[in-house]
Order: structure tokens, then C-alpha cells, then sequence
């Protein structure tokens, strides 16, 4: 399938919805909403302001912000001026922040005042030129200005064009393997994603999807929030997760139809007690996993409690814009995250790039329109990552006979001892259903005799003790001895980054530390 695209990029898709539905509401967030003439109205005037502090095409324009209605401003008048939008995870310390600002090369960031401290701790005169404060202010003067201030800016002529192919977004890969990349998206890459998802699940301009997840991530900008505004629906915007339960509330009284979820908050769900009400009256259609693994246990006890509302599991990275697979409306299968999305193509290859035949184990290969142009200022990586305009994962899984993809493990966390393949997915799975496991996490060790060896990493569940004598025994009698990790270790919390991805490397630094500490 060829997918189609009405629009050039996202100024183009705002304003024509603003022309052709102006007093539809395109936004909630708290007791505010806003019509798409209104939101139109605020991306005008904000990008007036980055006109006149002589913001260009190509220039970078970086978000440390929370959810909120200035992140949807910023992002569409970004596109206005034919600049670059640069979303940054707010979960950084300054130090990693700076690297940011300056890898990227932002000429402005536009930050949330409850960050005060990390922003001016990371901020060097090579940096930025600007920044612009959500909240409270908190400097005046010539580099500082407030957001209600800066869409108060004088008009404007603002006459720039941008084209599918053009540079949108920026995406800093999450550093799970070393420094963070920034992937290069266009406005076709996201907007692919927008039309794909689009057909598989009918989406209608009646559909509102909640975004609690933050807005930096790739999951939450394309799916949870281009896509709505992209098929002329509505996103309800949650500034802070806590209270946890005003983000049932805000479904509920908002009648949300999508949820965009990662597997910690389906996790918490599928326990929660919700009330009876919430359960007859919501209009949730349809619950969807990403950004991480969902385990097969918290995905059935989904699928039991909401008996009407399909769950699905599905599976990108922000190098693919994010999505590239997930399960379809009509034929779900659990342990699998579906079949490639509409448009597009996923193979796997062997490490010599030959494609493998059906139910063989390879990495995993997506081609397609989402597929990134390449790492900024990155030549060598982009060259490793892409081939034949295709992106190659680093994930290894295979296709079943449908073209259903199972993941099997990523690629540089295979372990191999004595010459044989370990995934450690196969045996997280397995310690994941004992008694007391919330969350594991299976790393490779260097071992004199076997080159490599297993080791595991357990969270509890909250209040919850680990048999682990019993673990040990319980994996012998259902894996093969040289699968078995060599020692267990309970730790308080695995180490995750801003959507629920275990970092490994953060594993193995601890391994290694306490081996020569």
C-alpha cells in the first residue's frame, strides 16, 4: 500500500483544519480547551516572536518542557518558520541537557520554569541565544522572556514553504547504548506514521486520545499527539500523572476513545480498582502498548478485565518515527507485536544482510516511509543504521507465517556462551511469572570458561519477598542449564529510563563496579 499525504507539514495541517472546522475543539487540558482556529491563533503569534528574534529554516528550536499547550504551540509554529523542533526528555540532569542543546546546535529553547535549575546550570553562551519560559518568569532581559509574552509579538510576514522531505523533528535516542543520537525525522517520516495508524484503527475526527506520557518521546509526539490532530480529532493534554487517578478522571469526563500507554501503566491497571462506573460509562476503544516490552501476563489480565476494548501491542523506535508494526483490530496474538504497519515493510537478515526465510531468528529490518534520514552530524552511524533506505533495528526477532513479528532480543544484548545463542527475553519471560517478580532484567557477563554467562537482575513487586533459591530451581526444571542465570540479584528498582526501557548498560556498569569495588 502506497500511503497518501494532504498535507506538506504540520503549519499546513493546522491551519487547514483550523479553516475547515475552526470551532471544533482540538484541545483539552485542564478546565481550558481550546477550538483549532484558537490553537492556530497562539502558533501565529509564537511564531511571529521567533521571527523576530531572527529564527530561519534549518535553525534548531529545542523543548524542555512538560506537557502543557505550549508544547503544542511551540511545535506547530516551529514548523511555520521552517525550523527544526528539538524535544528533550525532562528527566535529564544539566550536564546531559547541555550536551543536547550543543550536539544539536539549538539557537533556542523554549523550557517549563519548574526546570530552573537544570536549564541554567546547562546553559553556555554557545548554546542558545534565547530561552523562553513557560510558567513563571524567572530573568529579564535580553535572553530570557516569557512564554504569554512572546505570542504578544507584533505581526509578522511569514512566507515559508516546507515540503514533505523537509527536516521536522529531531529525536534523541534514549542513550540505553552510549550517547544519545539525535534521528532526523521528516514531515513525511511522522506523517507516515499519522496515515498508517490512521487506517488500522479508523481513526475519525470524533476520536480523542489522553496524553499523559511525556510529550518528548516519539511515542507520545507521533502517536499520541500528531496523529489526532492529523486526522482533525482532539488530544486532552495531562500536566502532571499525579494524582493517578485524574488521568482516569480526564478519560471519563473527556470521553477519550484511544489510550496510549507503556507497559508500567498497564501493569498498574490491570490491578487497579477501578470504579464501577468508570468501567460501564468510559468510551475507550482501544489501549495501546509502546516505547517497551509488554509482558504476556500483564497483556492477558488487560484483555480480561476490559473484555470490550481491544489491547495492542506494538513495536518501533524513534528511528522509524516511532511505529513500523502492531497488532491489528481484527486478529491479535499475544507475544507478538503484529504485522507491519500499512505502507510499510519489515524483513530480517542475517549479518551478511541476506534476507532469512519465514520463522528463522535475524535482525530486524524496517523499510517504509517512517524510516529517519539518517543521525545528525552522525555520517558513520547513519551509514550502520540505514541500507537501501531501510533502518536496520539492532533487534533481533523473526515472522511467523501471517508476517507476524516476535521480538526476540535486542541484537547487542544476545549473549552467547560456549558458542550458543542466550536471549535474555526468553528468560525474562520466564522469571517474570514467579512469585514477588515485578520486573526483570538479564545481562551478560565475561566468564573464563564459557566466554559469556547470564546473570539477573529482579525488581520486587511493592512489599513482596523473592524466593530466589527457589527462582533458581523453578528455571532449572524449564530451561536448559547453560540459560540459567549464574546469580540473581534483587535491587529496590531496575534502572529505566523515561518510558519504562530497562537500561542494561547501567546493569552491567553496577556488575562491574561492585566486581572491582
Amino acid at each position: 500500500m502506497k500511503l497518501e499525504y494532504p498535507y506538506k507539514n504540520f503549519y499546513e495541517l493546522l491551519k487547514y483544519h483550523a479553516t475547515t472546522k475552526g470551532d471544533k475543539k482540538a484541545l483539552f487540558i485542564g478546565k481550558r480547551s481550546y477550538t483549532y482556529k484558537e490553537l492556530l491563533n497562539l502558533c501565529d503569534s509564537f511564531a511571529n516572536y521567533l521571527v523576530s528574534i531572527d529564527i530561519k529554516p534549518e535553525d534548531k528550536v529545542a523543548l524542555f518542557l512538560r506537557n502543557s499547550l505550549e508544547y503544542v504551540v511551540s511545535v506547530f509554529a516551529i514548523s511555520k518558520v521552517g525550523a527544526i523542533t528539538v524535544p528533550v526528555n525532562t528527566f535529564l540532569k544539566s550536564e546531559e541537557l547541555s550536551y543536547i542543546l550543543e550536539d544539536s546546535d539549538a539557537k533556542v529553547l523554549v523550557a517549563s520554569s519548574q526546570y530552573k535549575d537544570i536549564v541554567l546550570n546547562s546553559i553556555a553562551p554557545e548554546s542558545c541565544d534565547s530561552i523562553v519560559w513557560e510558567g513563571k518568569d524567572i530573568k529579564s532581559g535580553s535572553m530570557h522572556i516569557s512564554f504569554d509574552k512572546a505570542i504578544l509579538t507584533e505581526n509578522k510576514t511569514i512566507n515559508i514553504q516546507r515540503e514533505l522531505e523537509d527536516l521536522a523533528v529531531f529525536f534523541y535516542t534514549s542513550g540505553t547504548t552510549g550517547n544519545p543520537k539525535g534521528a532526523m525525522l521528516t514531515y513525511k517520516n511522522i506523517f507516515s506514521n499519522a496515515a498508517s495508524a490512521t487506517i488500522l484503527f479508523n481513526i475519525n475526527p470524533k476520536d480523542r486520545s489522553i496524553i499523559f506520557l511525556p510529550m518528548f518521546h516519539s511515542f507520545t509526539f507521533s502517536i499520541g499527539m500528531m496523529l489526532l490532530l492529523y486526522a482533525g480529532g482532539s488530544i486532552v493534554i495531562i500536566e502532571s500523572i499525579r494524582p493517578f487517578s485524574n488521568i482516569f478522571k480526564q478519560t471519563l469526563l473527556k470521553r477519550v476513545t484511544l489510550f496510549f500507554g507503556v507497559p508500567d501503566v498497564y501493569r498498574a491497571l490491570s490491578k487497579a480498582k477501578l470504579p464501577w462506573y468508570f468501567m460501564w460509562f468510559h468510551k475507550i476503544r482501544i489501549f495501546v502498548s509502546g516505547a517497551a516490552p509488554l509482558q504476556e501476563s500483564v497483556l492477558k489480565a488487560m484483555q480480561d478485565k476490559f473484555k470490550k476494548t481491544a489491547m495492542l501491542e506494538g513495536y518501533g523506535l524513534s528511528e522509524s518515527s516511532p511505529a513500523a508494526c502492531i497488532n491489528p483490530l481484527h486478529k491479535q496474538k499475544i507475544g507478538s507485536v503484529g504485522p507491519a504497519m500499512p505502507g510499510y515493510n519489515i524483513k530480517i537478515v542475517d549479518d551478511n544482510y541476506k534476507e532469512l526465510p519465514q520463522g528463522e531468528i535475524g535482525e530486524i529490518v524496517i523499510c517504509g516511509d517512517n524510516v529517519m534520514k539518517g543521525y545528525y552530524r552522525r555520517l558513520e552511524a547513519t551509514k550502520e543504521a540505514i541500507r537501501d533506505g531501510c533502518l536496520l533495528t539492532g533487534d533481533l526477532g523473526y515472522l511467523d507465517s501471517d508476517g507476524y513479528l516476535f521480538i526476540v532480543d535486542r541484537k547487542k544484548d544476545l549473549i552467547i556462551t560456549k558458542g550458543i545463542n542466550v536471549y535474555p527475553k526468553e528468560i525474562e519471560s520466564n522469571i517474570d511469572v514467579f512469585p514477588g517478580v515485578k520486573q526483570s532484567a538479564v545481562i551478560g557477563i565475561p566468564d573464563d570458561k564459557s566466554g559469556e554467562v547470564p546473570i539477573a537482575y529482579l525488581e520486587p513487586e511493592e512489599g513482596e519477598s523473592i524466593d530466589t533459591v527457589g527462582l533458581k530451581k523453578y528455571l532449572k526444571e524449564i530451561l536448559a542449564d547453560y540459560k540459567v542465570p549464574k546469580a540473581i540479584y534483587v535491587i529496590e528498582e531496575l534502572p529505566k529510563n523515561a518510558t519504562g526501557k530497562v537500561l542494561k548498560r547501567e546493569l552491567r556498569a553496577r556488575h562491574q563496579k561492585g566486581k572491582s569495588g
